[in-house]
């Protein structure tokens, strides 16, 4: 069950996705179906979880790595997955009715779908490395949803700051991750979490909890990287109240309390937590006070209670750790309600600068009593739940004991928060409620019923937990908290009334001095007059224009259009880091050990290298030198038939002959001619180096085919026919032993495919022309060349069919096909091609990654791996018995990539329009330079 938990939203999302044409209120229902599900599981396992029990699923992922897809539900997780789906719901509600007639809603549902499902992957995980697999997916859905305005400038900045912070903050917290887990010995949460004295006694505790700290830090928009948080806000108002309340910002106090057991208990977690939670719950607080934007108030104010929670963790006491999750529950109920609220004024307003607002008190009073409510309840008065967490974190910063200089300071900026708290959530009441009422332009009244639904809701949680907190959210509480603290979960109560005691007259003095702060700044200067820029920002924005300045200056002094430089550079590289393994002569040292060479193998390297010395020599005579180099291919088939590899000698020559096609194409807008004018000088060095290269590759190969080893080719031959039903072992190999890599590889070649597409579709020729110059390339009968199209087809069926037993398969079957079409496309143009044969290679090239990918998720329905081989033997009839390996399926796919990625690439190549310059003035019978081959 708890699979079908975390899978509801990813589905949802791609349903969403797929069903576009639907009514706006049917894919409202859709995607909130997703949550109301996971509630009903959740709700399911709440029993069970609330009697301390945690229910687990394992399944085997990367076992020698230490990933398993392990899911985890104790009193923690159940906490937050139930405030992910909660919320959910209520945003999906409100969303509906938020988003206007031209958002693309179908895309805005799957975008927040994937991101519930990535938060819920995070906190269910019980593996380390899978909850960063889901760490990261935080980032990029959130850099979606908060760009999801594309066509706004702010939107697409705050997206990308989003995304460049949270994102090397994941980079940093894997990297605190594989620490863990090596301090540990295991990367399961279990494991993990009770060896907490052995991690805090490890020599790397220290790089390893700067590590994960620097990813919470980010993620929670602590200080000083903060500022990313209030320039999110670009976003839909449905996704900063998700955001905000109980996803992306509470993912690192998440794993702050997740980690807690293992991680606290030191001086350098409590002063660096503590420490930076302090700092970052006055900057925000402060700060909040002279926002104008409603929304950017409260994301400030946000930034202020994530340092409140920052620190509450940071003390470590089990009643600090008690409050922090309490106040998690707390400001997600509050603030959700407060942002749907500035999202309704905005929708009805036009407008949430409470610089222009005022008096919306009588034209919107329900709105204005729910976020007055919510209002009260972020500031801490009583009878609502803020309040009661806030009264438990002044408690606790008077109750650190050992460390009487952080007691006085935690107390005093408890205090200060607490005042600059009541101070910027008046000004988000009175500024926005009261006054005179705001000439827009516009008719103001409330919004539709169902709009307001959501925030009444969490309106009603707040004032329900705050009066009777014992009977609604005890229960909840003590759960989650057992989830971080186990056994050692403190008693406590929570009460209203706990009698008078300082933690109250300190509550009772921020309201009162905070009310004092706010109009005391009214009057001695203009507040809405204060512009506070965000120094982050500049800060950010400045390493990013540097870095792209670098960026130009590297990219023009390297890649300055010149190819004969971009050689130079890859050969020297290859040089050297060939040649660091070379120092100390090993691989060398059994050369020539094996059998000599016969005469007949060294004629054929002789052809070799003066076909290649010969491409040297004439490649300015472009043409000539092309012909000469395909004997150099010529030669390389004959050096593996000489080897006993006839697949590869198959191969290399149908490869060969595909790529000569393809530079004849390319030749067609080049000049008949290199250019020359090259310096005596660079000619001798360009040897030296193409020497090195190619006597260092000669010794490689040299002393790996003539030296004895062990290898693994008799285990592969022994296996070739039991177990994967092939005695092709060469194609078995592509398909079976090392399919994954062969599915990475066309994958890469019909991505090649589709780039070239996506670079030469620009450039085509009108329909009506054929390639220019082509029947000069090659003349041939138009008549032969299409008689050729069905014998090859005839051909490549049969390579294909005994490529599992004999020399043949996918690639070559592929390539085989393609060559006949390659010659219809030169001789009789693509108009004719496509209009006989109407293939689409695009859709080719889908249809084989599909058919390679389902045949390896088949084996999975069986409980076997990715990609494992199976086998039958149906009898037919007249036919008899018909050997039958699932592997064909895999193949099938690799034919049609190998097809369509090379149709793709030299049909495009066929159909380019040369861009000629024009040429210059001819003085005699002289042809003008740059006319075609």
């Amino acid at each position: 069950m708890l699979e079908l938990l975390l899978a509801l939203p990813f589905v949802l999302a791609l349903l969403v996705a797929i069903l576009r044409n639907v009514p706006r209120a049917a894919t409202a229902w859709l995607a909130a179906s997703a949550p109301l599900l996971g509630l009903a599981i959740l709700a399911w396992y709440t029993p069970a979880v609330m009697s301390g029990e945690i229910p687990q699923v394992t399944h085997a992922w990367i076992p020698q790595a230490g990933l398993l897809f392990d899911l985890r539900l104790d009193g923690l997780a159940w906490m937050f997955a139930g405030l992910v789906l909660g919320i959910g719901v209520l945003i999906v509600m409100y969303a509906r009715y938020y988003l206007s007639s031209s958002d693309c809603a179908p895309r805005f549902f799957a975008y927040l779908l994937l991101f519930m499902g990535a938060m819920l992957g995070m906190v269910l995980a019980g593996n380390l490395l899978l909850l960063v697999v889901f760490w990261e997916l935080t980032s990029v859905s959130s850099f979606l949803l908060i760009g999801y305005w594309t066509h706004r400038k702010d939107a697409r900045e705050g997206a990308r700051m989003a995304l460049t912070i949270t994102g090397a903050g994941g980079l940093a917290l894997l990297g605190g991750v594989l620490l863990l887990g090596k301090i540990a010995g295991s990367f399961q949460l279990d494991v993990v979490l009770a060896s907490g004295d052995a991690i805090r006694a490890h020599p790397l505790y220290a790089p390893m909890l700067g590590l994960v700290l620097l990813g919470i830090f980010t993620k929670s928009a602590q200080f000083p990287l903060h500022f990313w948080l209030p320039h999110a806000m670009a976003a839909p108002t449905p996704v900063s109240a998700y955001l905000h309340s109980a996803t992306m910002v509470k993912a690192g106090v998440f794993l702050l309390a997740r980690l807690h057991p293992a991680l606290a208990g030191s001086d350098l977690f409590f002063y660096t937590v503590s420490g930076i939670g302090a700092a970052t719950l006055l900057v925000g607080a402060w700060n909040a006070i002279f926002q104008h934007d409603l929304k950017g108030l409260l994301a400030y104010s946000t930034i202020s209670h994530l340092g409140l929670i920052t620190l509450l963790f940071g003390l470590s006491t089990p009643m600090a750790v008690v409050a922090g999750v309490f106040h998690i529950l707390n400001h997600a109920v509050f603030k959700a309600s407060l942002f749907m609220a500035a999202g309704i004024i905005d929708h009805e307003a036009g407008t949430r600068d409470m610089r222009r607002l005022g008096g919306l008190r009588r034209l919107m009073p329900f709105t204005s009593a729910l976020a007055i409510i919510a209002s009260l309840a972020m500031a801490g008065v009583p009878l609502l739940n803020g309040f009661l967490s806030k009264e438990m974190f002044f408690a606790e910063a008077l109750e650190i004991r050992g460390h009487d200089a952080m007691r006085l300071g935690v107390s005093i900026a408890a205090f200060l928060a607490g005042i600059f708290g009541v101070a910027y959530s008046l000004r988000f009441v009175h500024d926005t409620f009261f006054g005179a009422p705001p000439d827009l332009g516009r008719e103001i009244h409330e919004p539709p019923r169902w709009m307001k639904i959501p925030v009444e809701i969490l309106v009603v949680a707040c004032l329900a937990v705050g009066v009777v907190p014992a009977l609604t959210i005890a229960p909840v509480l003590e759960t989650s908290a057992r989830g971080v603290l186990g056994p050692a979960l403190p008693e406590y109560s929570l009460a209203v009334w706990h009698g008078f005691n300082l933690p109250l007259l300190m509550s009772i003095g921020s309201m009162v001095l905070g009310v004092t702060l706010y109009f005391g700044l009214r009057r001695l200067f203009d507040i809405h007059a204060v512009i506070r820029r965000s120094l982050g920002r500049r800060v950010f924005r400045g390493n990013v224009q540097a870095l792209l300045r670098l960026a130009w200056r590297f990219t023009y002094a390297i890649a300055n259009g010149n190819l004969q430089r971009y050689l130079l550079l890859t050969v020297l590289a290859a040089l050297v880091l060939a040649a660091a393994p070379l120092a100390d002569g090993a691989l060398l040292a059994g050369a020539g050990a094996g059998q000599p060479m016969p005469v007949l193998g060294w004629v054929v390297w002789a052809v070799l290298a003066a076909a290649a010395i010969a491409t040297v020599a004439l490649h300015r005579q472009r043409l000539l030198a092309l012909v000469v180099i395909g004997a150099v291919g010529l030669a390389v088939s004959l050096v593996f038939v000489f080897l006993s590899a006839p697949d590869l000698a198959l191969t290399q020559l149908l490869v060969e002959m595909v790529t000569i096609a393809l530079m004849l194409l390319a030749l067609n807008y080049l000049p008949q001619e290199s250019p020359k004018g090259r310096s005596r000088l660079r000619r001798v060095r360009d040897l030296a180096i193409a020497g090195a290269a190619g006597i260092g590759v000669t010794g490689l190969v040299y002393a790996t085919i003539t030296r004895p080893s062990q290898t693994i080719a008799g285990e592969l031959l022994a296996r070739s026919l039991p177990e994967a039903y092939g005695s092709n072992v060469v194609n078995v190999i592509l398909v079976d032993f090392r399919g994954f890599d062969t599915l990475g590889e066309i994958a890469v070649f019909g991505i090649a495919g589709l780039v070239v597409h996506a670079l030469l579709r620009r450039s085509r020729l009108t329909p009506t022309e054929v390639i220019p110059g082509g029947p000069a390339l090659l003349p041939m009968p138009a008549n032969l060349s299409q008689l050729l199209f069905p014998l090859a087809l005839a051909v490549s069926v049969y390579l294909f069919l005994r490529g599992h037993n004999q020399p043949g398969g996918g690639f070559i079957a592929g390539l085989v096909l393609a060559i006949p079409l390659l010659l219809q496309y030169v001789i009789q143009g693509s108009q004719y091609v496509e209009q006989r044969l109407g293939f689409d290679y695009v859709r080719c090239i889908g249809i084989g990654l599909l058919a390679a990918v389902g045949t390896g998720v088949a084996a999975m329905l069986f409980d076997l791996p990715f990609l494992s081989s199976g086998h039958a033997d149906p009898v037919l009839p007249l036919f008899g018995p018909l050997p039958l390996a699932s592997a064909l399926g895999f193949d099938i796919g690799v034919y049609l990539v190998v097809f369509g990625g090379a149709m793709l690439i030299l049909s495009m190549m066929g159909t380019v329009k040369p861009r000629r310059k024009a040429p210059p003035a001819a003085t005699g019978d002289a042809a003008p330079r740059g006319t075609p081959a």
